[in-house]
């Protein structure tokens, strides 16, 4: 399964050399992990300050030491544990790879220490970003912000490099991925798709005004993929307007109905010389018949003249 889940991420375009550290000296600490990526534990200061260190999970032992000597380490195939800084790392995660840890220390005299207790979760990284435009009847302009692969995702946006303030939206929320702006409102508009261990901004689009032209449904679309994120939000991408979009589409639209009329016009003349020709060979096989009949009887005529007169 993990194997199918990698090989969908591969596809979506997700790194698996996504690498996210977290602070597991902290007692409850929240860590994050990216989905076939590598995450980086600090579990303790340095080992050899530890007698005895057991880390578990669920109960089941993952790894074992004495000071800088690892004893056992259950999940060696693809992590590692550094002694002198105390860092473990896991490589190739899984879902499987999220839950409640725990690191139990002893000292001298065996006696066990204070439990350092730590929550991985496991998450696939935002993969693309679609942003979708539209148009509506009074001017106004609502805007869908919409992501794949990822967990969790949190939206926020921004107008020429500033967040979006609730005196510009006529609905909805600035943290929703469904945002309506009023009609006085224009510019840079971009929208960024995060979780605990990816971001992803769309290149946006730059709308000065957003009316109906004769009566044509207007819209936008911008997709923006994880090898093609934007690192400057606020510089224009290159995009149509809301009214050469409207000349665009009528433009396409009349081209395709002549291309339609010539078609239907040729086939016409295609099937009318075919019907010509069916009907002039027809004629043509129907005249030969008459004419040999015609040929039989003069012969017959002429040979019952000569037997008379014989």
């Amino acid at each position: 399964m993990e194997a199918v889940i990698g090989l969908l991420l591969m596809l979506l375009g997700v790194s698996h050399g996504v690498e996210t550290s977290c602070d597991g000296r902290i007692n409850g600490a929240q860590c994050y992990g990216a989905l076939g990526g590598t995450v980086v534990l600090r579990l303790m200061d340095r080992a050899s300050g530890k007698n005895k260190y057991q880390w578990v999970k669920n109960e089941t032992m993952l790894l074992q030491g004495r000071k800088n000597r690892i004893i056992t380490n259950q999940l060696e195939t693809r992590s590692s544990f550094t002694p002198s800084d105390g860092t473990f790392r896991i490589n190739n995660l899984s879902r499987t790879d999220g839950g409640e840890y725990t690191l139990k220390s002893f000292d001298l005299k065996g006696h066990q220490l204070d439990l350092q207790i730590l929550q991985l979760n496991i998450q696939a990284p935002v993969s693309s970003v679609l942003l979708v435009s539209e148009c509506l009847s009074q001017g106004e302009m609502r805007v869908s912000c919409s992501s794949e692969g990822g967990d969790s995702p949190q939206y926020s946006w921004t107008l020429d490099g500033h967040t979006l303030t609730d005196a510009q939206l006529l609905s909805g929320n600035k943290d929703s991925n469904t945002i309506t702006l009023r009609e006085d409102v224009s510019g840079q508009l971009v929208c960024s798709v995060s979780n605990h261990i990816s971001q992803i901004s769309t290149c946006g689009f730059r709308f000065t005004d957003c009316s109906l032209s004769k009566g044509m449904h207007v819209s936008q679309r911008v997709l923006v993929t994880s090898q093609t994120q934007c690192t400057d939000p606020t510089t224009a991408p290159t995009s149509i307007t809301v009214t050469e979009a409207s000349t665009v589409d009528q433009s396409l639209l009349i081209c395709g109905l002549r291309t339609v009329v010539v078609v239907l016009i040729l086939i016409g003349i295609a099937v009318y010389f075919v019907w010509r020709k069916k009907k002039y060979e027809k004629a043509e096989g129907s005249a030969v018949p008459e004419e040999m009949d015609y040929e039989n009887s003069v012969v017959m005529v002429e040979m019952r003249s000569s037997a008379s007169e014989l």
